[in-house]
């Protein structure tokens, strides 16, 4: 028997906007609200408004929080500075990807606190092994899913737009860095982060706060083209950006270094880690024998790729899509997928996708797609 899905703070505010909605990760979140095209060109150009209260808030504190959360995820959380945040991953025991995470340091070093955001889907297997890790800690591991809302500004114009509301000091706002301020005379937790390849900003604030916030931020932006955002352009964004999402780009079978992100293990912090022997294993493997590597694919011509085709050349099975979509800024469907290493440099000749027992050509380029100017 199915569940009924969650709904947000702002379902009301979703629903008076026409938006379309869907069941995502157990939560009735926007899709749409008209064109997804339309949406996708605003947060390149201009900026949109997105709820994204489904992500996982847990709070770590106690005398042993850095040092657990040390042995907990594979980064170094022991060199998060006050104030700023990080892109992490907690695995398996084998290595396996459980999520990659954002964890913000909320607390000073000599009284630490920390917040781990963790992907909808995901939210409660990361709470579960966050609470099984810390038996021996003297540390609290709290679901705060139910504490927040978080709403995101995000685009080139979202730095005029909410600095018209906020007397924080964004311009010293640094990428992967939060501060408490007042936004619209909402307290949240502002943190320049975001998930579209633009400057932008993720608003952290009391579920009661959101319609309030939402628009304030609605009427802030009215002048600079902000129109409210779904899920679906949220995702042709991140995927021409070349950032993964989980159960497409990470999964439980791959590693970080089998993602090509093996930058965020940290071998060189101190003390033993969950996953550590076996990723030091698949680091020695990915230097010796690369393992299929994640790539980007441009179509010649119109047919759009999904997750789960074949990339092929020569006639054989030579990796698989994992993410595929028409790509609004290029104007091409582009995809992202893992291709055997003899295949994986960009402009090698003759790599397709068989779309529905048709071999279309694609072209092997360099992630991201698309990168934002300075």
């Amino acid at each position: 028997m199915s569940q009924t899905p969650r709904t947000t703070a702002l379902d009301a505010t979703h629903r008076a906007l026409g938006a379309t909605m869907t069941d995502f990760a157990g939560w009735d979140m926007p899709l749409r609200y008209g064109s997804e095209r339309d949406e996708h060109q605003a947060v390149r150009t201009r900026a949109g408004l997105f709820d994204l209260s489904h992500m996982g808030e847990i709070t770590v504190l106690g005398p042993d929080a850095t040092r657990f959360l040390a042995y907990a995820l594979v980064g170094n959380i022991a060199t998060i500075g006050p104030g700023r945040a990080r892109y992490t991953m907690i695995c398996q025991e084998d290595g396996g990807i459980l999520d990659d995470l954002i964890v913000y340091r909320r607390g000073p070093v000599e009284s630490p606190e920390f917040m781990v955001v963790a992907n909808a889907g995901n939210a409660q297997v990361v709470l579960d092994a966050l609470t099984e890790r810390a038996a021996s800690f003297d540390v609290e591991v709290r679901d705060d899913r139910d504490a927040y809302a978080l709403i995101a500004v995000q685009g080139p114009a979202s730095p005029a737009i909410l600095a018209s509301v906020t007397d924080a000091d964004l311009d010293g706002l640094k990428y992967y860095a939060g501060l408490p301020g007042t936004v619209a005379g909402v307290e949240a937790l502002i943190a320049r982060t975001g998930y579209t390849g633009e400057d932008g900003f993720e608003l952290f604030v009391a579920p009661g706060d959101a319609v309030a916030l939402w628009e304030a931020l609605t009427a802030a932006g009215a002048g600079a083209g902000l129109v409210p955002c779904g899920l679906s352009c949220r995702d042709t964004l991140r995927l021409e950006a070349g950032m993964p999402l989980y159960g497409h780009e990470l999964t439980t079978a791959l590693t970080p270094f089998d993602a090509g992100l093996g930058r965020v293990v940290k071998f060189e912090k101190e003390g033993d880690f969950v996953g550590r022997a076996a990723l030091e294993k698949a680091a020695a493997d990915a230097a010796e024998q690369p393992p299929r590597t994640l790539v980007g694919l441009v179509a010649e011509g119109r047919r759009v790729p999904r997750a789960g085709y074949p990339v092929v050349a020569d006639g054989q099975v030579v990796g698989e899509v994992t993410s595929g979509a028409p790509s609004p800024t290029l104007g091409k469907p582009v995809a992202m997928a893992y291709v055997d290493a003899a295949h994986a440099a960009p402009g090698t000749p003759g790599v397709g996708v068989d779309i529905r027992g048709s071999h279309e050509p694609y072209e092997v380029v360099a992630l991201p797609f698309y990168k934002r100017q300075k």
